[in-house]
This record gives structure tokens, sequence and C-alpha cells, in this order.
């Protein structure tokens, strides 16, 4: 059974910074490309980051570009999202997710759609 598990979520004033973690388990990890969403209260999902299967490419949205880093360690199945410089416009629950399909797909890295299984999120909150 597929699981994902985010932590390290918190309050934190704007220009600060968070860690968060999404421990996987029930499958081949290293196989999957893994993604980052986040969903503001009352609006839709709005993709943050993508990592390929090896770590070696990672894409990112244009509010994410520059202040967020995407990472993955594949022997201990985890994923991380890097927040710096936060701002209020960044209050959301983060959640990972991961693709659909093995490998590695660059032409649909923003697509939530390609990818499933979200775990339940892990809220961040950022004061002005």
């Amino acid at each position: 059974q597929v699981q994902l598990v985010e932590s390290g979520g918190g309050s934190v004033q704007a220009g600060g910074s968070l860690r968060l973690s999404c421990v996987a388990s029930g499958f081949t990890f290293g196989s999957y490309m893994m993604m980052w969403v986040r969903q503001a209260p009352g609006k839709g999902r709005e993709w943050v980051a993508t990592i390929s299967t090896a770590g070696g490419r990672t894409f990112y949205s244009d509010s994410a570009e520059g202040r967020f880093t995407i990472s993955r360690d594949n022997g201990a199945t985890t994923v991380q999202l890097q927040l710096n410089s936060l701002a209020t416009e960044d209050t959301a629950t983060y959640y990972c997710a991961k693709a659909k399909t093995v490998g590695n797909d660059y032409r649909n890295t923003g697509t939530i759609s390609n990818f499933e299984t979200w775990g339940q999120g892990t809220q961040v909150t950022v004061s002005s």
C-alpha cells in the first residue's frame, strides 16, 4: 500500500524558512518522479516543484523558483522541500505525491493530474 507522510510544517514570520519532508513507502521510490503541491484555503491545488527519479533534475513553478528547493534521498525514500524567503501568500497545506507512471516524463513536470496518492499534508502558515 502506497503511503506518503508529510511533516515539517509550522508557523513562521515572513522571510523565514521551513524544511518539509515526505516519507514514502509501499512502492519502488527511486523509480518515480515526485512532486510537491500546495492548497491554500478556498483555492485549488497549485503545483510547486517536481524532481526526477534520481534527483538530477528539478522543476519549479514561477512562485517557487529561486526560493524553494526540492530534493530527494532514494536510500531513505524521502523527498524534501526547503522553503526560504517565505511570504504570506505561501500559506497553504503542502502535499507530496508520486507520479502515476515509472520513469521520467519531462513533458509534464507540472501536471498535477499525472501524479497521485496524496499524503495528508502539512500546514505552513506565514504571518507578516
